[in-house]
């Protein structure tokens, strides 16, 4: 870089020292950018130029409350506010002290404070004329409305605050920091469309800019995300592993956890649970919640007792609604699994009353299977047909393959409540098709127990459920492996295989795999499949 070649033979200008602060930013050099930014404020008050101090305090005060440094950012803050008193009374730097205020507002949980400060920050710009400013406080005002309930504006301002980046009107360091921050409110309110589209800008955007480390790796978490719900698994797995080494590299971006996380969901999935654990542990240690997969994770382990603790803590600690809409799916699938169906009613209706609230289509169809799985769950197998059909109608509008199969196993098990097994095999083994395409191991094992005929003779005092358990003890699972295929504890699946060592005379799990080939419970392993 000529700036930094040029700094360390003597000292920038000022104004060289702001380039060099923002070359720096867009390569991802924090400390250098907030050293050359301070530098910068120094000179600028040497020469008496209050309001070129300001701007590079007020910019201090947003990096600072960004990074969580948020001593310091209130530090440049308030030094901003009190140098501010000897500039312009309507100087455009006084828009930047009030989008350093909103933040500060936003993240202190104050909506209704922030969009206020984000408003007057964007009528300071469009009066002096400064598309950074206006663009930045429009897009935080976007924000804001979404944080306070009205989503329908929220998301007009965010887009047109995506317009004049678009349209190349706004800086590179603004655009990239508009591009991620309302790519991140899409994807907190669901709106995938907007996601996908404005994701997509950003990636082109990203491949036409030079060292772009945190945008870019930024930019493929959003596309692991997307392609996650989209159904191309090995395509996001590629995404999010560029992401996670794009983010690491030196000096290393906090959104490296946000990749971590893509990663570990990837490997939960498919059933590699230890690698989706040590992805969960690396995401946590650079600051993302591990919730809900790793929840979801202890499920799938059969550990239903830690599912339920860390899914009931992390509703705790989050009262935001973005945060609360992702976290509730995952509790209504926990609580029914503990058998708490109260609970679980309780989840799935504030869930639908968030995807009201925040009008997304893709929360909506979240609410619609969470309510349906409760219903069944409650006995009400008539009345969860209504909500699933429909929802499994808008995962397949949605592009959501995963998604709709899982709602496919549900309808399966409906019909067969209602007495209708030839269209409970047709839907299991339709959703079936589309776990053995996508890979996902513990899916595949749940719905082929779900999938066991019951034949005459003695396996016919067995039960539905003792079926099923032992068609997996068959395929040599272990308890725990079995209680997450089944959502059930392992002292159940032990009480089961009791039940079924007595029913049928047997000794061990090797008679029990033996009785279940014979008896057609579980089809042996052929050649081609060992």
């Amino acid at each position: 870089m000529h700036l930094s070649a040029a700094d360390a033979g003597e000292p920038l200008e000022p104004g060289d020292l702001e380039r060099l602060a923002a070359a720096a930013n867009l390569m991802g050099r924090g400390p250098a950018s907030i050293d050359a930014l301070a530098r910068a404020h120094h000179a600028y008050r040497e020469r008496g130029e209050p309001g070129r101090a300001v701007r590079c305090a007020s910019w201090l005060a947003l990096s600072l409350l960004l990074a969580g440094e948020r001593a310091r950012g209130n530090g440049w803050l308030a030094r901003a506010e009190r140098v501010l008193e000897s500039a312009e009374r309507d100087c455009p730097e006084r828009g930047y002290v009030q989008l350093a205020i909103a933040l500060r507002s936003l993240l202190e949980g104050d909506a209704g404070a922030a969009h206020r400060a984000f408003e007057q920050a964007a009528a300071i710009g469009e009066r002096s004329g400064d598309p950074d400013l206006t663009t930045l406080a429009r897009q935080g005002a976007g924000r804001a409305l979404i944080r306070l309930g009205d989503t329908g504006q929220g998301v007009a301002l965010l887009d047109e605050a995506m317009v004049a980046v678009t349209a190349g009107e706004a800086s590179p360091m603004i655009t990239g920091a508009v591009y991620c921050s309302v790519i991140d409110a899409c994807l907190e309110i669901y709106d995938l469309s907007r996601a996908r589209e404005w994701t997509a800008a950003l990636n082109d955007w990203c491949a036409s800019q030079e060292q772009l480390g945190p945008y870019r790796g930024q930019c493929l978490v959003h596309r692991a995300e997307l392609m996650r719900i989209h159904g191309a698994w090995p395509e996001a797995m590629g995404e999010a592993r560029r992401a996670s080494e794009w983010l690491l590299r030196p000096p290393a971006h906090r959104a490296a956890g946000a990749a971590f996380y893509q990663l570990a969901e990837l490997h939960r999935l498919r059933g590699d649970f230890e690698r989706a654990e040590a992805a969960y542990r690396d995401a946590s240690a650079w600051g993302r919640e591990p919730q809900p997969g790793l929840a979801l994770l202890r499920l799938g382990q059969g550990r239903v007792d830690a599912a339920r603790a860390a899914i009931g803590r992390a509703l705790e600690e989050r009262a935001e609604r973005g945060a609360r809409a992702q976290l509730l799916p995952a509790a209504v699938e926990v609580l029914l699994a503990a058998g708490e169906h109260p609970a679980a009613r309780t989840a799935a209706d504030e869930l639908a009353r968030l995807a009201a609230e925040l009008d997304a289509s893709y929360l909506r169809v979240l609410a619609a299977q969470a309510t349906g799985a409760v219903l069944l769950a409650e006995g009400h197998a008539r009345d969860a047909l209504v909500e699933l059909r429909w929802s499994g109608s808008e995962w397949r509008a949605l592009d959501a393959p995963y998604d709709a199969a899982r709602g496919r196993v549900l309808i399966g098990l409906a019909c067969r409540a209602l007495g209708d097994e030839d269209a409970a095999a047709l839907e299991l083994d339709a959703a079936l098709a589309v776990f053995r395409t996508l890979e996902a191991g513990p899916d595949i094992a749940r719905v082929r127990a779900l999938s066991r005929r019951a034949p005459p003779a003695a396996a016919g005092r067995l039960t539905a459920r003792e079926r099923q358990v032992l068609a997996l003890v068959a395929t040599g699972m272990t308890n725990r492996a079995i209680s997450g295929a089944l959502r059930i504890s392992e002292k159940t699946v032990a009480r089961h295989l009791s039940n079924i060592f007595t029913k049928l005379g047997l000794q061990n799990r090797a008679a029990a795999t033996a009785y279940a080939y014979r008896h057609g419970i579980a089809a042996p392993p052929t050649a081609s499949s060992t």
